[in-house]
């Protein structure tokens, strides 16, 4: 056994200095002024090259993930340059116009984006992502600052998008559908997302209104492709927040590539600037692995890899906050005695063959693994004292409790176990026949869960124990003797051995064709999705649903560079583990499918501003929802009601001006307006619990005048109040008062060492293809931002307080990055 493991894990760390050749292909048909074909261009890239035929036609096979200069040159006309950067595997239709009169010199870049802004995705850089300052920096950063996306708690790196929740959002890496752990409570608890920034290659992401062959959620994708590395790199990135190391490498017999990346994080910095004073000793970190041996041109097997350990210790101690009104500040003050220890530990394996028959066909076999063993263990007593605050202005005692309207305690108690496994098989095959595309899949996927819940709270005010609400007798006391047993004020125990089969399968079409002198893309679709619930002193059930999803677009031959968008479809979201568990723990098989109608306008306008090119691009959606499972939202823990009681609509418009604001970098601003509500057993509508009105984002890069080498990175997010919440055992129509808006600013300043335009040859800074030493600020203008509310009982008048829990204040921390 022992043998085996050394084995294992030598394969492992070798593989990472192997690599293969990638390859891309161009194609198209070359016209000239009069649209007519052109024959014998020559087209070249370096020493290879080839020429079209009698229909102009031509395709060229280059290298991937790298700048590669095409050449395009005729006797008769004039010569056109245009430099690609394809991914392995991708074909790219380039069909340009060649002039008589007039030379093209200035040279075009051309990737994937123009096709993923007909399909409605936004492509994401990585190098913006590496760069851009936050305290959860990575890819969900960077969506933070989309219109349409929202997450009020910089600790964490969920997301909401459109008024959907956190567990709407289908994230893929290389194809493979990844997951999160099921038990987080709070943003501080999360550690790493699973997204390793190093090893990405490529970020797409759709807000909504997504092709069939993405999965059944019903709000948004982010799509991941890691690197297929094609040299030896290092890349390293450290800070007071943890480091990261990343190292990628090429065999000499171009069979093998792999790229490993380490990371560690620790929110100390972060934490520890809060208002609670606390013991706090996190350990987050997780290894990851992309590897890839091509056994021919025709098949190639990769491997993705992922091993996270996440510890949470948390030993709170006293916390202070201020609230109210200048007329009527009051506190809240709170002595902690206990401790909360929680551990997250995840597994994840992949293995991917990819067999290309021709140029045509392209056939995939998936096969993964999902294992995750989670604890959550806390027993903490908090002894609170509510009072008013002296405001007398000079006097000594200015800002401390005076006299105390509330004492009391708290006592909470949890013993949380959870062992999920979920394995995956996913067929999946692509084939082109003239201008359509065939695409379809068969995924079987097997999700066992133990998962044990026992949770309890236990609240004493003035010497009395609350009982719990809304059950019978009343205590009375002391207007009268109570003989009633002592109870907790909520109590929640449960143990579930759940088995979850799914069997799905998707089947879509589109074409690229003409419509009079305008360029059109067609894209229609449909899902099916069958599951079954079993388990332990359940009834079994058993259900299916069909999704059609329909896409079409237009580029008018106008002078404006205009594109239009429109897609529609029906979005099912059949509920996973924690969908299926209600209030007290219990599962309940029946739950349905929440099914969402989804209509996306959308537009693109690319124009020239100061010479540089800039893109605006629009969209306004309506979703209309049925069948919902209403939720509760603590911080980022989702409790779900367990039933299909409700129902909700969601509109707004996003926008997104993005481009050159500062020669040489990119830049937008965008802005997000939403509204969405619910009504529960028809009670009339109410704000969802991600119901946040409007949106204010911009990402800015500049350089500091005079000093080139030095740059500038602004990060910054407006959103209004989310709904505040209310008290778990409450009705939430009668608590819909809202946070105060949600306001943010990140700084980072960069001097760069070495670059691509800074090489040395000799000296100590030889070794390094880049090099960079930083400084950030979080929270600028340390505003005190509130994710959710504490709720504490005065016990003189009955009411209730919404004692916000305040989010990070100003942090600063330093940074450096580099690449050998």
């Amino acid at each position: 056994m022992r043998a085996k493991l050394l084995l294992t894990n030598f394969l492992f760390f070798a593989i990472t200095t192997l690599a293969f050749s990638q390859t891309a292909k161009v194609r198209g048909v070359i016209l000239d002024e009069n649209n007519k074909p052109i024959e014998n261009v020559s087209i070249k890239a370096g020493t290879i090259g080839t020429q079209t035929n009698t229909n102009g036609f031509y395709i060229l096979e280059i290298s991937a993930n790298k700048d590669i200069a095409l050449e395009f040159t005729h006797l008769s006309h004039k010569k056109v340059v245009a430099t690609f950067n394809l991914k392995n595997g991708e074909e790219y239709e380039f069909n340009p116009v060649m002039s008589t009169s007039v030379e093209q010199i200035a040279t075009v870049i051309v990737t994937n984006n123009r096709r993923k802004e007909v399909e409605g995705i936004i492509n994401l850089k990585p190098e913006t992502i590496r760069k851009i300052p936050g305290a959860n920096a990575g890819v969900e950063n960077l969506l933070m600052t989309l219109p349409g996306v929202s997450n009020n708690n910089e600790l964490s790196t969920q997301y909401s998008v459109r008024g959907g929740n956190y567990d709407e959002n289908l994230v893929y890496v290389n194809g493979i559908e990844v997951y999160r752990p099921f038990l987080v409570r709070s943003g501080q608890q999360e550690g790493l997302s699973f997204v390793n920034t190093d090893l990405v290659q490529n970020v797409d992401f759709s807000a909504g209104g997504f092709q069939a062959k993405y999965g059944d959620k019903l709000s948004s994708v982010l799509d991941i492709t890691y690197k297929n590395p094609y040299q030896f790199e290092v890349n390293a990135d450290l800070s007071l927040l943890g480091g990261s190391l990343s190292v990628e490498n090429i065999s000499k017999d171009s069979k093998f590539s792999g790229i490993v990346g380490a990371r560690y994080r620790d929110n100390s910095l972060l934490v520890n600037a809060k208002e609670t004073e606390t013991n706090f000793k996190p350990s987050f970190a997780d290894l990851q692995g992309y590897f890839t041996y091509k056994f021919s041109n025709k098949f190639h097997l990769s491997f993705l890899g992922n091993a996270s350990l996440n510890k949470y210790n948390y030993e709170p101690q006293t916390r202070q906050t201020n609230f109210g009104t200048l007329s009527d500040p009051i506190a809240l003050l709170v002595f902690y005695d206990g401790q909360e220890k929680d551990k997250y530990q995840t597994v994840f394996g992949a293995f991917k063959g990819s067999y290309f028959a021709n140029d045509d066909l392209t056939l995939h076999l998936i096969a993964s693994t999902y294992h995750t063993t989670e604890e959550e263990y806390f027993d903490i007593l908090a002894q609170y004292r509510l009072g008013e605050v002296n405001t007398n202005i000079g006097d000594e005692d200015l800002g401390n409790v005076e006299f105390s309207e509330g004492v009391g305690s708290q006592l909470n108690h949890g013993r949380n176990d959870l062992d999920a496994l979920i394995t995956n098989i996913e067929h999946k095959g692509d084939f082109k026949i003239n201008d359509n595309r065939f695409e379809w899949s068969v995924k079987y996927t097997n999700e066992d869960i133990r998962d044990r819940l026992v949770e309890w709270e236990s609240i004493d005010s003035a010497g009395f124990s609350i009982r719990p609400p809304k059950t019978s007798p009343i205590n009375e006391q002391p207007y009268e003797p109570y003989s009633g047993p002592l109870e907790p004020f909520q109590n929640v125990r449960a143990t579930n051995n759940t088995q979850i089969n799914r069997l799905q399968a998707y089947a879509q079409w589109s074409k690229r064709s003409t419509l009079g002198i305008s360029d059109v893309w067609y894209n229609a679709g449909v899902r099916v999705h069958n599951w079954s619930v079993n388990g332990d002193y359940i009834q079994s059930s058993n259900q299916t649903v069909f999704s059609p999803r329909a896409q079409f677009a237009i580029k008018p031959y106008w002078e404006k560079d205009m594109l239009f968008r429109v897609a529609a479809g029906l979005y099912y979201q059949p509920p996973f583990y924690r969908e299926l568990r209600d209030a007290e723990g219990v599962i309940q098989p029946d739950v349905k499918a929440q099914k969402s109608f989804h209509l996306v306008l959308g537009n693109d306008y690319s124009f020239k501003m100061w010479d540089r090119p800039f893109k605006l691009t629009s969209e306004i959606y309506y979703k209309n929802l049925s069948d919902v499972n209403p939720y509760t939202l603590e911080n980022v823990r989702i409790r779900y009601r367990a039933s299909n009681n409700a129902k909700a609509y969601a509109y707004g418009l996003d926008m997104r001006l993005n481009g050159e604001f500062v020669p040489g970098t990119e830049s937008w601003f965008s802005f997000g307006y939403l509204k969405t509500e619910e009504n529960i057993d028809n009670r009339g509508y109410i704000s969802r619990p991600t119901d946040q009105r409007l949106k204010f984002a911009a990402l800015f890069q500049d350089y500091v005048p005079n000093v080139p080498n030095m740059k500038i990175y602004l990060n910054l997010v407006y959103n209004t109040g989310l709904p505040g919440g209310s008290p778990s055992y409450a009705d939430p129509y009668e608590y819909q008062n809202r946070l105060p808006a949600y306001k943010r600013a990140d700084l980072g300043l960069q001097f760069v060492l070495v670059d691509a335009k800074k090489q040395f040859n000799s000296g100590w800074k030889k070794p390094f293809k880049e090099l960079s030493f930083g400084f950030e600020i979080f929270n600028i203008f340390d505003v005190q931002n509130s994710i959710t509310n504490t709720w504490v009982r005065d016990v003189y008048s009955k009411r209730q307080y919404a004692i916000p829990n305040y989010l990070t204040p100003r942090v600063f921390n330093v940074r450096t990055t580099m690449k050998f």
